[in-house]
């Protein structure tokens, strides 16, 4: 079994204890405020830059602050951006042009900043949007492998390594995501990468405590399987991650749609209470729920016997939950995601926040492993469905981690200190 091994619990509890989380203020949101903690310096290497997209929501609070409006923000100054799109909304020009921030035409000169060495303190890779080719399994070939060599080999060309956050799931395709997580290994690099989702709003809070029993978990997504199956997977996975034994991967994968995906349910595959809890937690349509095929089910089993279910209902849902049977309770625990637009897309601030955590200490927020894991099951759910929905075995998907203890919106306090490195 190709197992990968996990992160010593030590460096999580290490991690953990710099959890004052917070921020100081940097550039223009500094303005009026007293900055307690000296802001660290990123280098932004993006696909696309326009009003709503990641870069927009995730450089612009660095820009702009945590609402985008000139108010506080997190510890970070922006160094540099490498673009490489330019669309005809493109943010990029003028926010560079007004905050004196300059571009650069490769990644190689964005990380030095145009010099012959790393001064900037991490990388923001932005994988994400842009006119990028799809392929066979309709998955979206975003340059995020790409990116990530250019970066990594910049750090050994200069000899420094810094942190890097990963927008939104590795790869996507898997043969690239575990490349992406064994270069950071090779070279030691801070790594953590992933959705939104798992430090945003949930709607209502559920409880589930470290160590607990997880009889049965269902989750539902919505709108298309690769670009929103990584967040429902990621969302899902933050939860379950928490049962006892932690987490030590998935054994098989398989993609049923049609009659077959309902037939899981109705023959008591899926415990039918969890998933009707996990259609109530989001908004959704009345009635029709069977009747489209762009419907999915991912299914999967984890090695300790527990049995992922994942509904797909792009027509039907308007939103991502995640229902769960603990052992010892009689009913079942159910959350959403509970997007907000505004101020600017708020739950990209608290994602801000972990990656300026891992900025100013050196430590990842929570483990890259989570989202290694989400990527490989996506990915080998999308082959499944390609080849004739086969149950695929998964050995390559033995991925060991501790969860750590990070919080989601509304915590941590943005306006607090950020950690000490």
């Amino acid at each position: 079994m190709n197992e990968i091994s996990d992160i010593t619990r030590r460096d999580w509890l290490a991690g953990a204890a710099g959890a004052a989380l917070g921020s100081g203020l940097a550039g223009p949101a500094a303005a009026g405020r007293s900055v307690r903690t000296k802001p660290k310096s990123v280098a932004a290497v993006v696909t696309a830059y326009e009003r709503g997209l990641h870069a927009d929501v995730l450089i612009g609070k660095i820009l702009e602050g945590w609402k985008q409006d000139g108010g506080s923000g997190p510890a970070l100054t922006l160094a540099s951006m490498y673009v490489e799109q330019f669309t005809e909304r493109d943010l990029a020009r003028s926010m560079a042009k007004k905050y004196s921030v300059p571009l650069f035409e490769t990644i190689e000169q964005a990380v030095t900043v145009g010099s012959d060495s790393i001064p900037v303190d991490g990388v923001i890779s932005i994988g994400e949007h842009g006119d990028y080719p799809w392929n066979e399994k309709e998955q979206h070939l975003y340059p995020r492998r790409r990116f990530f060599e250019a970066i990594t080999d910049t750090f050994e060309k200069y000899g420094r390594v810094v942190p890097v956050f990963n927008d939104k799931h590795l790869g996507p395709v898997w043969s690239d995501a575990r490349w992406m997580y064994d270069r950071a290994r090779e070279i030691k690099v801070p790594f953590m990468a992933g959705s939104s989702m798992t430090v945003g709003y949930r709607k209502p809070e559920i409880s589930v405590p470290r160590g607990c029993e997880i009889e049965a978990a269902v989750g539902v997504g919505y709108s298309g399987l690769d670009i929103y199956g990584s967040h429902a997977l990621e969302f899902f996975q933050c939860h379950v991650e928490r049962r006892r034994g932690a987490e030590t991967g998935v054994k098989w994968v398989q993609c049923l749609q049609g009659e077959a995906m309902w037939r899981a349910l109705d023959e008591g595959d899926i415990p039918k209470d969890v998933f009707d809890a996990a259609v109530a937690a989001v908004p959704h349509q009345q009635g029709g729920m069977r009747n489209s095929d762009r419907s999915a089910l991912f299914l999967f089993q984890y090695h300790d016997g527990l049995v992922g279910a994942i509904f797909m209902l792009p027509e039907f849902a308007a939103g991502t939950s995640v229902a769960l049977k603990l052992k010892g309770q009689s009913g079942v625990l159910a959350t959403r995601f509970d997007e907000r637009t505004e101020p600017r897309h708020p739950h990209f601030a608290w994602l801000l926040k972990g990656i300026e955590r891992m900025v100013h200490t050196g430590r990842p927020s929570y483990p890259v492993e989570r989202t290694l894991l989400t990527t490989g099951i996506l990915d080998r759910a999308l082959t499944s469905r390609f080849q004739q929905h086969q149950k695929l075995m998964t050995p390559e998907l033995a991925i060991r981690y501790q969860p750590a203890d990070y919080p989601h919106a509304p915590q941590p306090d943005l306006d607090a200190d950020p950690p000490q490195s």
